[in-house]
């Protein structure tokens, strides 16, 4: 028995389909090339000082006013009007639920282990995230970068999450499809998987929570 009490998971690539093929499938029906977007980015960046994505996730950008931006700087680029209003309504659209994943947390939530959120994400999207999973069902502690002005891998919100749930960062394994994100939460203490795909992911959960099969609920260590 292992002395991990909650499961961290990331959103967007774990609990969800993969997110490059989503992002690569939204730009493809602006007639973009796949790093089209993201080269945008990376010049805002060095052009502004600040990263507009990191700007967005941390709350300090309306997504609206991140969109303006980009739209100028993609016009930059590529020489023409791409507009980028509609990204997000499309960009949900193409994206799914994991749900053997989220059918495994359900799992691990039913056999004992306390579940949180912890995802970098953008405030004008918590109506869309929220309606694709079970969240208050799954997770009592749910830290999104977006309201607390902090994302990862900065080891502030790491330790935010753990003073939420209660526990010290040695009682977390955090599952995320970023390395950086893992490395990170590694550094503070956490038990980190980087999630490549689900099988992999859960082989690796299941090891590291010294668990098979659930088939017995798991008295809580708390």
């Amino acid at each position: 028995m292992t002395g991990i009490e909650v499961v961290v998971s990331d959103f967007g690539g774990v609990l969800t389909s993969p997110l490059l093929p989503t992002f690569t499938a939204v730009q493809e029906q602006d007639g973009l090339e796949p790093g089209a977007l993201g080269a945008a980015v990376r010049h805002v960046a060095e052009h502004d000082g600040v990263h507009p994505l990191y700007e967005l996730e941390c709350g300090r950008m309306t997504e609206r006013d991140f969109w303006r931006r980009l739209e100028a700087q993609v016009r930059e680029d590529v020489g023409r009007d791409v507009a980028l209003g509609s990204f997000s309504e499309r960009y949900f659209a193409h994206l799914r639920r994991n749900e053997p994943m989220i059918a495994f947390l359900r799992e691990l939530r039913d056999g004992g282990w306390r579940l949180a959120l912890l995802t970098n994400n953008v405030r004008e999207w918590e109506p869309r995230w929220r309606a694709m999973l079970p969240v208050d069902e799954l997770f009592e502690v749910v830290v999104d970068s977006a309201f607390v002005g902090v994302r990862k891998p900065d080891p502030a919100i790491y330790r935010l999450t753990c003073d939420r749930l209660g526990v010290g960062p040695e009682r977390c394994l955090f599952v995320d499809d970023v390395q950086a994100n893992c490395a990170a939460a590694a550094a503070l203490g956490m038990t980190a998987i980087v999630f490549r795909d689900t099988g992999q992911a859960i082989a690796e959960i299941r090891a590291a929570l010294d668990v098979g099969q659930l088939s017995q609920p798991r008295r809580s260590q708390r």
